[in-house]
C-alpha cells in the first residue's frame, strides 16, 4: 500500500511505494499557524496518521465541499467574490485519523475530530508556503492524482522536516 509523507518545513507531500521508493512528490500548504495537535489551534497535527476516508470520487475539478458534502457549486473566482470569508475545500477530501493516543488521537488532539483533511484549494499561489487552517492544501489536479493513488488505510506521517 502505497504511503505518504508529508513536510512541514518543505512544505511537501511525497507518495511513496511497499518498498520505499518514491513515486511522486508534490507541493503543499500547511498550517500558517505551524506545527500542533490540540483543538481549535488551527495547527498542522505531526505524527503518525492513516487516511481515513475518501471523500468526492468523480465529482468535476473545482467542487465544493461544506460538512464534507458536495454543495454543487464549482467554485470559480466569482464565487470566490461573493464569500470572501469561506474557507474553501475544493475538489476531493482526504480525512485524515492519528494513530497515536495522547499525540493525534482522543480527547482534545484528535486529528479525525479537528477535521483534518488533505484537499484541494481555491488559492493554489499560496501552495507551497503555509497558509492553512490545520489542513494540508493541495492544487486541485494534484488531489485528483494523489486521491486515485491512495486507498483508505494508508499510512500517513507528517514531520517538522
Amino acid at each position: 500500500m502505497p504511503q505518504i509523507r508529508i513536510s512541514l518545513g518543505r512544505q511537501c507531500l511525497e507518495l511513496f511505494d511497499d518498498a520505499g521508493a518514491l513515486l511522486k512528490a508534490y507541493a503543499v500548504s500547511t498550517a500558517k499557524n505551524g506545527a500542533g495537535e490540540q483543538c481549535d489551534s488551527d495547527c498542522t497535527p505531526r505524527g503518525r496518521h492513516i487516511i481515513r476516508a475518501k471523500i468526492g470520487a468523480g465529482l468535476p475539478l473545482n467542487s465544493v465541499f461544506v460538512g464534507r458534502r458536495p454543495t454543487g457549486e464549482v467554485y470559480s473566482s466569482e464565487l470566490g467574490e461573493r464569500y470572501p470569508g469561506r474557507d474553501w475545500i475544493l475538489t476531493r477530501i482526504l480525512w485524515l485519523s492519528g494513530r497515536e493516543p495522547g499525540v493525534n488521537r482522543l480527547r482534545e488532539v484528535d486529528t479525525m475530530r479537528r477535521f483534518i483533511y488533505i484537499h484541494g484549494t481555491s488559492d493554489e499561489q499560496q501552495v507551497g508556503k503555509p497558509a492553512s487552517h490545520g489542513c494540508i492544501r493541495m492544487r486541485n489536479r494534484d488531489i485528483v492524482e494523489l486521491f486515485d493513488l491512495v486507498a483508505p488505510g494508508a499510512p500517513v506521517a507528517i514531520l517538522e522536516t
